[in-house]
């Protein structure tokens, strides 16, 4: 990389490292920056493999001068900290002390048609991140996130979608108008209604695409959206407890379509 493009800093003062910190602690700084911030090595390579243009590599002083100056990542610009500064943004192990900074892209809209999860209200960003990892797993193409879900861009989410965000089209801030227009089927899950999921084969087939929608931890999906499901299931839990954590249950779900549609195809 040009010299004139790698940044050290020093001070924790350093406006572009308080941008930085802002960026990588505060869970809705990329809404209001237009940036978003990606931790390790993994994050910033699935970007670069979906085609995203890398604005800003970072790396703890340590991670630069093992790359002998070579960035691991091929990024626009770099910047460089002292590992003491570059902890205080993130605790990574030795070896994964980098992060990258992408620009936040143009807000799209809900696209009919499209296998979709519909998050009402899923607060938990870890659960919100494991479902978009398993919506990518299971070809699901789009999230829709309705207003008052953990933000899909904000750090603990990135951690745990583990790299999905590139392969999904994410809608934030929905309306449950959004989500009714979808022009699928959409399914919600229950714990004491409708079919059993493990027995949804042959005429009672899980529909493909369709929309699976993933409600609030403690209260479920709203009852406007509810109302409007053309199919509830149960899932089976032998071992007798009250409910799932909503995102097992969006694996098990998501797993189940993904199968179904290996089966008929």
């Amino acid at each position: 990389m040009n010299p004139s493009l790698v940044q050290k800093i020093e001070s924790r003062h350093n406006p572009a490292f308080k941008a930085l910190r802002a960026l990588a602690q505060d869970n809705s700084a990329y809404r209001k920056r237009g940036q978003i911030w990606l931790e390790g090595d993994h994050l910033c390579r699935a970007a670069q493999a979906r085609g995203w243009v890398l604005d800003l590599a970072v790396f703890a002083q340590s991670r630069w001068e093992r790359l002998d100056g070579l960035p691991a990542v091929s990024a626009q610009r770099a910047m460089v900290l002292p590992d003491a500064l570059f902890n205080s943004l993130s605790p990574l192990a030795e070896d994964q002390k980098m992060g990258c900074v992408i620009d936040l892209p143009p807000p799209p809209v809900a696209k009919p048609g499209l296998a979709t999860v519909v998050l009402d209200q899923v607060q938990d960003a870890g659960n919100v991140g494991s479902i978009l990892r398993s919506a990518a797993a299971f070809g699901f193409a789009q999230i829709v996130a309705l207003r008052g879900t953990a933000g899909l861009w904000s750090p603990k989410v990135l951690r745990a979608g583990m790299g999905a965000h590139f392969a999904l089209r994410l809608i934030e801030s929905a309306s449950l108008e959004d989500a009714l227009a979808l022009g699928v089927p959409l399914l919600a899950t229950s714990s004491h209604q409708g079919d059993w999921l493990h027995q949804c084969v042959g005429p009672m087939a899980l529909p493909w695409p369709c929309a699976w929608l993933m409600g609030h931890e403690g209260q479920g999906v709203q009852a406007g959206l509810l109302a409007a499901a053309q199919r509830c299931v149960r899932i089976a839990q032998p071992g007798g407890e009250e409910s799932l954590n909503v995102a097992a249950a969006a694996a098990v779900c998501l797993h189940a379509s993904a199968a179904a549609q290996t089966v008929q195809g």
